[in-house]
């Protein structure tokens, strides 16, 4: 008998779900217009303040995984729980979860990726970091390049382990993310 996703070890998953990198795609800008249209009218009660395209997806010309990343920022006076039930009732599988941030995911199956994956990202007004890095590779693209060659760098060596993926992209995320903090202020307060 198949086991359900939520009943899979997180090696199973990484098996089932490795990272694979794929050129830029024009259409992710659309796939994100259309998830953000959908929560716009799901959220519509507690929604008054973001929902952003984040991650490499966002960012012009470079190699991402083919998967749309979404942050929502909710008012600091909202439960966090009581939106994230509200994306869960909409189709969305909880990820992990803790009082400031909750992640969701959309688009894996028993069978492996659908066409259009996404990750969503619940916060808290200001816990934004994502933005500031996104605008800054965009405004560089020579720093974008460099990202995209990190990337393209650790992809096979950690095909099956997102966890150090991430974190072997840690440095070099920080220490954009602190110049463009910089650069741009308070540009998302």
């Amino acid at each position: 008998m198949e086991k359900e996703l939520s009943e899979m070890t997180l090696q199973e998953l990484w098996e089932m779900f490795p990272i694979f990198l794929v050129s830029h795609n024009d259409r992710w800008k659309e796939y994100y217009n259309e998830l953000e249209n959908y929560l716009q009218k799901v959220l519509e009660k507690y929604i008054s303040k973001r929902i952003s395209h984040i991650g490499s997806t966002a960012i012009k010309g470079i190699w991402s995984k083919n998967i749309v990343d979404v942050l929502v920022e909710i008012p600091k006076y909202v439960d966090i729980e009581e939106v994230a039930h509200v994306i869960e009732q909409a189709g969305f599988i909880k990820m992990s979860a803790d009082s400031k941030r909750v992640s969701f995911n959309k688009g894996y199956t028993k069978k492996g990726f659908e066409d259009k994956v996404y990750h969503i990202h619940l916060r808290y007004f200001g816990d934004n970091d994502e933005l500031y890095f996104r605008d800054y590779l965009n405004d560089f693209p020579e720093i974008a390049k460099e990202y995209e060659a990190l990337k393209l760098k650790l992809w096979k060596k950690y095909e099956y382990n997102r966890d150090a993926y991430t974190e072997a992209k840690g440095d070099f995320v920080k220490s954009r993310t602190l110049e463009a903090r910089k650069l741009y202020g308070d540009r998302y307060s």
